[in-house]
């Protein structure tokens, strides 16, 4: 099996497996799911599925199936993973926004102040307000410059790298629900007014309420679809598209320096605590790590599988080759001198 079919495997396992899950826990679980727009969306998965599955094996174009199968797979990932999302509000552990609060004081950060401040600084606020949501396009741009550039394993790696990325801060915000300093505070009438934000402290506050009170009606909506605190996956994806993007030239520098302001941006235009940012290291660098320690992997296998079959040496063919036409006598046997040339 090739890396690449391996790949495929692992994302569509993945997202098969939270498709199962989501389908079970929804039915068991009572769960009002706005089935008008998630049928649709997996729908769409399946599709886009169909037409990569055609192009690897009825009309064999490995840069377009890559192209059409990773974006299947972000498509399916996506609406599962936010499903059970939301459904983890119903089993998830204390709310920790107040102690991360505490450390990010201990660490010289305070988000009240640093928001009055940014009130006052309306053109870097435009800016990081423009650059904040820019992760997501820029994962679906490298999906299609990646295989372009004949780099079609780094298109499935990518993909799996930000599944494993957003379950494993799925994972621990579950453990610790965290919604970001924006749920802690209120700001200001005069201050909110001078601030363009992605999310602001009335949307904090109405994700405590889901906490507090369910889920309610699930929909893919920003209320429901931007739940995690801690860590920031907005900043896990801006590190995955940083490393990823790192073997193209053209594009390496362009998409650093945006990710750069995206992770500036995060604990302004999403509310988060300082600490949610400096969260999404570690966790990123668990998630490549295992990435790229999977590539490595599978090249060790592909060369065994790729490495000549010794066949006998002609010399032990010779010593250890039965005679079935060796003549009946009690001839005695003679032990040569030289035998395979030692002596």
């Amino acid at each position: 099996m090739s890396s690449v079919s391996h790949l495929q495997r692992i994302l569509f396992g993945i997202a098969g497996g939270l498709i199962a899950l989501d389908v079970g826990w929804g039915v068991l679980g009572g769960f009002q799911v706005d089935v008008a727009t998630y049928v649709p969306l997996m729908g769409l998965g399946l599709a886009l599925l169909g037409a990569g599955v055609f192009y690897q094996t009825r009309r064999p174009d490995p840069k377009i199936a890559a192209m059409l199968m990773g974006a299947s797979f972000l498509v399916l990932f996506s609406a599962a993973a936010n499903l059970l999302n939301n459904y983890l509000l119903t089993v998830a552990g204390s709310r920790i926004d107040a102690a991360l609060d505490r450390v990010d004081r201990a660490l010289g950060f305070d988000w009240y102040r640093l928001m009055l401040a940014v009130a006052n600084h309306p053109l870097l606020n435009g800016i990081l307000f423009q650059v904040y949501n820019i992760a997501l396009p820029e994962i679906a741009l490298l999906l299609v410059v990646f295989p372009l550039a004949g780099q079609v394993e780094r298109a499935y790696r990518m993909c799996l790298s930000v599944a494993l990325g957003a379950l494993t801060v799925i994972g621990v915000w579950a453990l610790h629900p965290a919604f970001g300093a924006m749920s802690l505070y209120h700001l200001p009438p005069d201050v909110t007014r001078r601030l363009v934000l992605s999310l602001s402290c009335e949307f904090g506050h109405a994700q405590v309420a889901l906490l507090e009170h369910g889920p309610g009606f699930i929909t893919p909506n920003a209320l429901h679809g931007s739940l995690i605190g801690f860590p920031s996956y907005h900043c896990v994806l801006a590190l995955v598209v940083c490393w990823s993007a790192r073997s193209l030239k053209g594009l390496r520098w362009p998409l650093w320096f945006a990710n750069a302001l995206v992770i500036v941006s995060t604990p302004i235009q999403g509310g988060h605590h300082l600490v949610d940012v400096l969260a999404a290291f570690p966790v990123a660098a668990v998630v490549l790590f295992i990435t790229q320690s999977r590539k490595k992997f599978g090249k060790t296998i592909a060369l065994v599988n790729e490495m000549p079959r010794s066949k006998p040496n002609p010399v032990l063919q010779i010593l250890f080759r039965a005679n079935t036409g060796q003549k009946d006598g009690n001839e005695p046997l003679a032990i040569k001198p030289k035998l395979s040339g030692f002596s």
